[in-house]
């Protein structure tokens, strides 16, 4: 099966993602304050820790404040710290 070139408009909408991921990663971090905050399961916490993870991976979050954060797992310390990178962003 051969791939077929990509058109004009969906190498736009690929670049503008990759130029937002940033924002889009914030945004998911967000999302997962909320959720981990409501989460009751420990295993469903456990899920949403690890897409946490994945999250500040892709903003290259460093590895000092990112193992802290993994390592406490304390919402209130990602909801601060997210807070933070919303501010710098602006």
């Amino acid at each position: 099966m051969t791939k077929k070139p990509l058109t004009n408009h969906q190498q736009k909408v690929i670049s503008n993602y990759y130029a937002n991921l940033d924002s889009i990663m914030l945004s998911k971090l967000s999302e997962l304050v909320t959720e981990l905050y409501l989460a009751e399961p420990r295993q469903k916490r456990k899920k949403l820790w690890a897409r946490v993870e994945k999250a500040m991976n892709n903003l290259k979050i460093p590895p000092q404040i990112k193992a802290h954060i993994l390592e406490k797992q304390n919402v209130e310390i990602l909801a601060k710290n997210l807070n933070e990178w919303l501010k710098s962003k602006k």
